[in-house]
């Protein structure tokens, strides 16, 4: 998919994720799909990916249940793609990601844009937070258990195809 990079043979979750979703193109589609697009064209446009690069995402997202196509129109036939639960889950992912680029790259300027949350109506940064206890936590915070998990990013990703 446009990268040089295997995760197929290491054991991690970060590893895993990028297999699925690592690609910048892909990040850009999912930060699009969070925002409403659901069409190829409306991505095509905006994003100005070449048509081959982003039929290719789009059809990797659906491969791993990201985005789910669903048929709109019978004559021609025209597909929107839709975020799964799966995709859904990604939404922290993005936000934190926009975060860290309006703080490290647009620095006190801020970022072009700027989240509000809906029910109390105040500017929206993101958290980490225990979900055991509700405190906010931060790398210094946690340590990383052993682990008991040898299967690879390739078994785990050809395993999640079958299932």
């Amino acid at each position: 998919m446009g990268r040089t990079a295997d995760y197929s043979q290491q054991v991690c979750s970060v590893a895993a994720t990028l297999e699925v979703v690592g690609d910048p193109w892909t990040l850009l589609i999912l930060r699009d799909a969070f925002a409403g697009v659901r069409r190829f064209e409306q991505w095509q446009e905006q994003l100005g990916v070449a048509r081959n690069v982003l039929a290719a995402r789009l059809r990797s997202l659906v491969e791993h249940g990201v985005l789910e196509r669903r048929l709109y129109s019978e004559r021609p036939p025209r597909w929107d793609y839709v975020l799964t639960a799966k995709g859904r889950d990604l939404f922290g992912v993005l936000v934190t990601m926009a975060q860290w680029g309006d703080r490290h790259v647009y620095g006190a300027s801020g970022g072009p844009v700027q989240y509000v949350h809906q029910r109390c109506g105040q500017p929206f940064s993101p958290a980490l937070v225990c979900e055991a206890c509700g405190e906010v936590t931060g790398p210094g915070e946690l340590s990383r258990a052993a682990c008991v998990c040898t299967v690879t990013v390739g078994e785990a990703l050809a395993e999640a195809k079958q299932g």
